[in-house]
């Protein structure tokens, strides 16, 4: 089955519970949570308060995805603030897997997030202690850009890694995801899709993470 989380980096913040409730009715599975800090990334997003202020009022699983500079400081924070699930990037710390033992030790799942032309070589020693696997399909820092396409290649790659391995290992994609090209990355090997602005810029972010659900589902009949 593949995941759709809406990433409320894109949502109206002025309207954000209205809006996780409308992508909650259209069936998302997981609410995407970007986390920016101006240092790894030039653009600065919500913290700690706003996750914490999320969980216990969606049922939606909560996927944070830290872009920030020190993930091993940042991590147990926001697991401890609610996140279900933590994602970090390989390129922000030289001890990857001190942040993984960090997570899984405090009772939550973890990721590892590659930039688009960050080398799946870097998973060759971690693989096998993560959850999850996020593969930024855009340059992190900012929502509404567009899909890079040799990313579907390093999916495929991806894909063929873990079931060489037979790793239990979802494969995240991120950025410039929507109905035109969701059934390419569902295709390329991924299981969980994430979508920003394709959700939240539409007049019905229901209908859409619906869409996005069902256009997935033909690619797996």
């Amino acid at each position: 089955m593949v995941r759709i989380a809406p990433s409320i980096l894109s949502a109206d913040f002025w309207r954000l519970g209205e809006q996780i409730r409308r992508v909650e009715e259209g069936g998302a599975d997981l609410l995407h949570i970007d986390v920016m800090d101006g240092s790894f990334v030039p653009n600065i997003s919500v913290g700690i308060p706003v996750v914490r202020a999320i969980k216990g009022r969606t049922r939606l699983p909560l996927d944070v995805h830290l872009m920030v500079s020190d993930p091993e400081r940042y991590a147990p924070r926001f697991v401890e603030a609610g996140a279900d699930i933590v994602t970090f990037h390989v390129e922000a710390t030289p001890h990857p897997n001190r942040v993984i033992q960090i997570v899984k030790s405090m009772g939550a799942k973890v990721g590892v997030v590659l930039n688009p032309t960050t080398p799946l070589c870097t998973l060759d020693y971690i693989l096998q202690d993560v959850d999850m696997v996020l593969l930024m399909s855009v340059n992190p820092g900012f929502g509404g850009q567009k899909f890079i396409p040799f990313v579907l290649d390093k999916i495929r790659r991806l894909r063929e890694m873990v079931d060489d391995r037979g790793a239990k290992v979802d494969i995240e994609v991120d950025g410039g995801i929507g109905p035109t090209n969701v059934r390419d990355v569902v295709k390329a090997g991924a299981n969980v899709i994430v979508a920003g602005s394709s959700v939240f810029a539409s007049d019905d972010p229901a209908a859409r993470v619906a869409l996005l659900k069902r256009l997935a589902a033909e690619v797996l009949g």
